[in-house]
């Protein structure tokens, strides 16, 4: 039993060190006065384009750069979604950040450039403000009342709750409908919570705890809230954020009936079903309104299109009237191509991308790492992973980063980890490294080999 609550323990700390490849990533690592620091916020080097990327964040937050993109080019493993992912942390939690990949948009079900106005739309928030009729207090009571039920049977149905609310002012009993004490039971809410129900829908949201119970020792408390000041009955500002495609879903799905017939029907449709232009259309009139009354705040996020040379011909002149739109988010591109064909056609261009779209774009270079920034690079994950690792074998890891790449060297460690480990180990060694190097190959090593071999293949 012992045996097994240390492997369940060992698989949970597992999945908390190695969550993802960019897991480390916390900021641009930018002092007060914009300039990089060479190590901070889990980047090391490229400080031309963090410092780029923080101007960058500058305009979105200064709601400048809507309709505008701008384009991450450089060689492999530079930094590219790194940079992004960096972008998107600085932004924080309330502007939207939608990532996609260029071979996405290829679907059998959905046409490429729906995809692609999905995911426009997806990265474009709406923040609604909202005068409501609230009940707003500090629980109680809440009692549910239980008569016997009318179809017949030995069970009991719940006919109403009685909930207690109390503020500064003073408190109120208030009869509710049974729905709301379901909502109840699963926002988990209990006698000393801080709650509002908004009286037109009846949906009930918990605030947090009562700062009165705040000396309590209580693990289930989030958060200790004041107790309400006013009436429990009042008119509350609400504020809510959507995005678009949200909004485009909720109006798109067809409310069917609770018969068999509506269920079936429903089974039977497509999982995936395009939402029209003609929806589309309402709903920016809509919002283009809202925006007018000052009910409703435009929070353009941002769309990240990593291998953006994967994308052909159409979804570019698709991209370059979507850019020009009044509801468009800032576009972020990335691509380690240099001259290529434009996918679709058998014209060359920087990137694989049309030079009218280029044209529009702020481009920012990544530079290949030097061998003192994969040393740091490997040192932050090594701890990330919770990895121990000495001096010489992260320089000899670090040798090999540039003879191959940072990804290889990166990927090398937790193999060498394991490696240690199977022999009785806790740190890596030299000898690790340079056994796990003899036995994984590169890309460049694995053409190498297949070009020595090529008579051993079949072509």
């Amino acid at each position: 039993l012992v045996q097994k609550e240390m492997h369940v323990n060992q698989n949970i700390d597992t999945q908390r060190q190695r969550i993802a490849s960019h897991s480390h990533i916390k900021g641009l690592g930018l002092n007060p006065d914009g300039f990089a620091v060479p190590i901070a916020a889990g980047l090391v080097g490229q400080e031309k384009a963090r410092e780029a990327a923080g101007i960058i964040v500058e305009l979105i937050r200064s709601k400048k750069m809507a309709g505008r993109a701008l384009l991450l080019a450089g060689p492999p493993a530079t930094g590219k979604t790194a940079l992004a992912l960096a972008i998107s942390q600085e932004l924080g939690p309330k502007v939207p950040f939608c990532p996609m990949v260029g071979s996405e948009v290829f679907s059998a079900e959905v046409k490429k450039t729906e995809v692609l106005m999905e995911n426009f739309r997806r990265a474009i928030g709406i923040r609604i403000k909202e005068v409501k009729e609230v009940y707003e207090g500090e629980v109680t009571e809440i009692t549910p009342e239980e008569t016997e039920n009318n179809l017949g049977g030995y069970g009991k149905v719940i006919s109403q709750v009685i909930v207690g609310l109390k503020t500064v002012k003073g408190q109120k009993q208030l009869r509710l409908d049974p729905s709301i004490y379901e909502a109840i039971q699963k926002e988990k809410i209990s006698v000393g919570d801080v709650i509002f129900i908004e009286s037109n829908s009846g949906s009930v949201k918990r605030v947090g705890r009562s700062d009165a119970y705040a000396s309590e020792v209580d693990l289930e408390a989030d958060e200790y809230v004041p107790l309400p000041k006013g009436e429990v009955h009042k008119k509350k500002e609400l504020e809510q954020d959507v995005t678009l495609h949200e909004l485009d879903l909720s109006n798109a799905k067809p409310q069917g009936g609770r018969d068999i017939l509506s269920m079936v029907g429903n089974m039977m449709k497509p999982k995936k079903t395009e939402i029209t232009d003609k929806l589309r259309t309402e709903i920016n009139k809509i919002v283009n309104q809202y925006i007018e009354d000052g009910t409703a705040k435009l929070v353009p996020g941002v769309l990240f299109i990593d291998e953006v040379h994967m994308l052909d011909v159409e979804c570019f002149t698709f991209l370059n009237r979507a850019l020009e739109s009044s509801l468009a988010p800032i576009v972020i591109f990335a691509t380690n191509r240099g001259m290529c064909p434009v996918r679709g056609t058998e014209v060359i261009s920087p990137h694989g991308i049309p030079l009218d779209l280029l044209d529009r774009l702020l481009i920012v270079r990544t530079l290949p790492y030097k061998m003192e920034d994969i040393m740091h690079i490997l040192s932050i994950r090594a701890k990330v992973e919770g990895i121990s690792i000495d001096d010489e074998s992260l320089a000899h890891l670090a040798d090999i980063g540039t003879r191959t790449s940072l990804r290889f060297s990166v990927q090398l460690l937790t193999p060498a980890n394991l490696l240690a480990r199977s022999n009785g180990r806790d740190g890596i060694l030299k000898q690790d490294v340079e056994e796990v190097d003899t036995i994984f190959f590169d890309a460049k090593a694995s053409a190498r080999l297949l070009h020595e071999q090529r008579a051993l293949y079949l072509s």
